[in-house]
């Protein structure tokens, strides 16, 4: 366990200044002098965090994809070297930042945990910490960083991280970052579903509404569930895995959740559930199709839930089934239309840009990476990421370059 200090670097202020900038001065002043006192201790284990860590993620601006059970089931099923950063001011922590060490081709990363399947990512802060924003040197801190994970890691790549996050700017702002090729998009909630369908296209959403009711009335009906058992969500899992493998192989790509780690992890997720906290990590939602004697789900989708944000994490259909009736779409309207009155404030459709997504989400977050050297090959390899991400960025803002480079893609894998 690897322990350093954070030294102040003062600025002195010059002249007269208002009331509300001598406040803001005397708060970065504060938060200055107090980083020298904090701590960067470096655990391979998240046992002896728990406490602390369950603490800091109750703050309802903590991502999900860093709360303790979100990377505890990750942890389990991947078994991957840890190198967790946390900070301590005044013997409580101020920041917990999880990270996984992944190996590659000799480099070695410090990643947060399940960044390939993660949404969006925050790290955990201590209210008063997480409040300083861009009062935080960030030279100071990236210095403390590198020196924490020398000897583990190669680089430090901290993913899909938004400067800002309702309302509240990030800690991790001031380091070396690249844009993100990919952005997210929300959907927020209104006091009523039909407020909320005030922020899209109200009108013709409800008009092509009736007309999947209407065909899927016609082939059977239908209905929108919710199981309660878990045995009946781990046989849904199962079953999107099999849907989503024929979709990536109809389309020529590799199937993102066909190794066994991954699946267990998604399924361990089932099973972390706090009603008190408002929690869930994963939870199935399915439209079933009416009529004859086998079942029939013409889609699916697995949402996650941390206090007032719902995440959708993946979603699949039947091709074979009322393909006229966009039965994904109809879906994200019984879930949406649902989960009114429970207490949500923003439905997220995460990473991706996606037709259907921008239909139904308004607000459009642009995410970056923390792209931070720690040895002379973290600075190579760093330097290529930046390389490849403002590549891909490029791509996927010329929708015909991006068209043909997933053609190529299709071709050979």
């Amino acid at each position: 366990m690897q322990t350093q200090k954070f030294d102040a670097h003062e600025q002195p202020s010059e002249g007269v200044a208002p009331a509300d900038t001598v406040i803001s001065r005397l708060r970065q002043l504060s938060m200055k002098l107090a980083m020298a006192e904090i701590d960067i201790e470096v655990f391979d284990t998240m046992q002896p965090l728990e406490e602390e860590w369950r603490a800091l993620e109750h703050d309802n601006l903590q991502s999900l994809h860093q709360s303790y059970d979100w990377c505890a089931a990750w942890v389990n099923a991947f078994q991957r070297p840890l190198a967790i950063l946390k900070g301590t001011y005044s013997g409580q922590a101020a920041f917990i930042l999880p990270v996984e060490i992944v190996k590659s081709r000799g480099l070695t990363v410090a990643k947060f945990i399940a960044a390939d399947h993660s949404n969006i990512n925050t790290g955990l802060f201590s209210e008063g910490f997480a409040e300083t924003g861009g009062t935080i040197d960030p030279h100071d801190f990236a210095d403390r960083l590198q020196r924490a994970l020398k000897g583990r890691a190669d680089l430090l790549l901290l993913q899909n991280i938004p400067l800002e996050w309702r309302g509240r700017q990030s800690p991790l702002a001031g380091l070396p970052m690249v844009r993100n090729q990919n952005h997210a998009y929300q959907l927020p909630f209104l006091s009523t579903f039909e407020e909320t369908l005030k922020q899209l296209n109200a009108k013709n959403r409800r008009k092509k509404f009736r007309v999947q009711s209407k065909r899927l009335e016609a082939a059977g009906g239908f209905e929108y569930v919710t199981p309660e058992t878990s045995e009946e969500q781990h046989r849904l899992l199962d079953m999107f895995f099999r849907l989503k493998s024929v979709r990536f192989a109809s389309l020529g790509l590799p199937d993102v959740f066909a190794d066994k780690e991954t699946r267990a992890f998604l399924h361990g997720l089932i099973d972390k559930q706090d009603d008190g906290r408002r929690y869930f990590g994963l939870q199935m939602h399915v439209l079933r199709l009416k009529g004859g004697q086998e079942e029939r789900i013409a889609a699916i989708s697995g949402i996650s839930r941390k206090g007032d944000h719902i995440i959708c994490q993946f979603g699949a259909i039947d091709e074979e089934l009322v393909p006229d009736t966009s039965p994904g779409e109809f879906l994200y309207w019984q879930t949406i239309s649902g989960l009114h009155g429970k207490g949500i404030a923003l439905f997220d459709f995460g990473l991706g840009d996606q037709t259907y997504k921008r239909s139904w989400a308004p607000v459009e977050t642009a995410h970056y990476d923390v792209v931070l050297p720690v040895s002379p090959f973290g600075v190579a390899a760093g330097a290529a990421h930046r390389i490849v991400t403002r590549g891909k960025a490029h791509i996927k803002a010329r929708p015909k370059l991006y068209k043909f480079a997933q053609s190529i893609r299709a071709r050979i894998g």
